[in-house]
């Protein structure tokens, strides 16, 4: 067995662990992944805005470093536990089991992990979510699930954000969706603008599902 193998195969043990953790308070833990500047942040920013009230939600939150992005999440009053990767350029189950003994979230809530920024790493690492979210934005490649197939072919949702400056950018959404689903057939694929609200209700609508 080569390293990687054994290191992934310690990996979906304690993610299997993780998940049985979350299943058993009923917290519906989504890890949301991207490369940097797609919006993420801004996304949960606005969802913990909009369904926060509806039920209780609380974020991991994972960057090499910094607290900047942990500190925009506590700024809305949710609840939020930083792990800083160092070089690492991905959250691990490790990370994962050690950040829900500190967040502690509350039966039946909402649990959004924010990866680190990248569309390598994160694919081959299961951290105990019930489903993967892929954020892209316009401002990227039309041909981003074709770069980074590991990463579309992993995911249950890619959300296409930014929405409200498809005018202004050379970005094809019909042909990223058709690039997703030849990665992965039953990806499901949302346009939205997390800045402007645009197309948001569906997102809600999918999680609402989950």
């Amino acid at each position: 067995m080569t390293l990687e193998q054994k290191v992934l195969a310690k990996n979906d043990l304690t993610a299997e662990r993780n998940r049985g953790w979350l299943a058993g308070r009923g917290v519906l833990a989504l890890n949301v992944m991207s490369s940097p500047g797609s919006g993420k942040t801004t996304l949960l920013e606005r969802t913990i805005a909009d369904i926060g009230g509806q039920r209780r939600v609380s974020v991991v939150e994972g960057d090499q470093e910094t607290m900047l992005d942990a500190n925009r999440i506590k700024a809305t009053g949710c609840a939020v536990v930083q792990v800083n990767t160092g070089a690492g350029c991905h959250l691990d189950a490790e990370m994962m089991r050690d950040a829900l003994t500190a967040l502690d979230p509350e039966p039946d809530s909402l649990l959004f992990i924010e990866n680190v920024g990248n569309l390598v790493c994160p694919a081959l690492f299961d951290l105990g979510e019930k489903s993967r979210v892929v954020v892209i934005s316009v401002t990227e490649g039309t041909d981003k699930p074709l770069k980074y197939p590991h990463m579309f072919a992993a995911a249950n949702l890619v959300i296409v954000n930014k929405a409200d400056l498809l005018p202004y950018v050379d970005f094809d959404v019909d042909l990223c969706t058709k690039y997703a689903r030849s990665v992965n057939p039953d990806l499901q694929m949302i346009t939205l603008s997390a800045t402007t609200g645009q197309g948001i209700q569906q997102w809600y609508d999918w999680i609402a599902k989950q």
